[in-house]
């Protein structure tokens, strides 16, 4: 397939199954990991003990969320996009905001939800490694898809790949 032609669309690929992107204690060292799950690049979080993925590139204007720092925001854990500092919600991929009520000059700011915004993927640890499922629901468009096509690839694919377990013959 050529990669920086490809006009597939992410939520039409008949593969939803699992995908092992590394092991567990390598990501735990490094609190995040870039992968390619059936030709979507993905980053994977490990962030107070928990696992977050989603696309790679942030769905306002594709900016390297691998690259971002995550902050609590209104009691949420956000990646923040390196280049226009959007802030994205781990668990479910809203994009958060701050508004006022510009005819109360008194009015405190206050965080919002503009929607889900970020495709987030399912991470599964069997076994000490770490597994990632597309998350294609039907029927939900998220902005961050516009990059997941091939002319945005930022991940370079490696022509010799590790041989890891398979979480079909794990007994999951």
């Amino acid at each position: 397939m050529d990669l920086q032609n490809s006009t597939e669309d992410p939520e039409t690929t008949e593969d939803d199954s699992p995908v092992c992107v590394g092991r567990e204690e390598d990501i735990k060292k490094s609190q995040r990991m870039t992968a390619i799950v059936h030709d979507r690049e993905i980053v994977i979080f490990y962030h107070k003990g928990e696992y977050h993925a989603m696309d790679i590139r942030c769905y306002h204007s594709g900016g390297p969320l691998h690259l971002g720092e995550i902050e609590d925001f209104d009691g949420q854990a956000c990646i923040v996009c390196p280049w226009h500092k959007y802030k994205i919600t781990l668990t479910t991929g809203e994009g958060l905001y701050q508004s006022i009520n510009p005819k109360d000059p008194s009015a405190v700011p206050k965080w919002r939800s503009k929607g889900i915004k970020q495709r987030i993927h399912t991470v599964t640890v069997k076994n000490g490694y770490i597994y990632v499922t597309l998350n294609k629901t039907s029927g939900l468009k998220c902005d961050s898809d516009f990059y997941a096509t091939g002319q945005f690839k930022v991940i370079k694919r490696s022509s010799t790949l590790k041989k890891v377990p398979d979480l079909k013959n794990t007994g999951q």
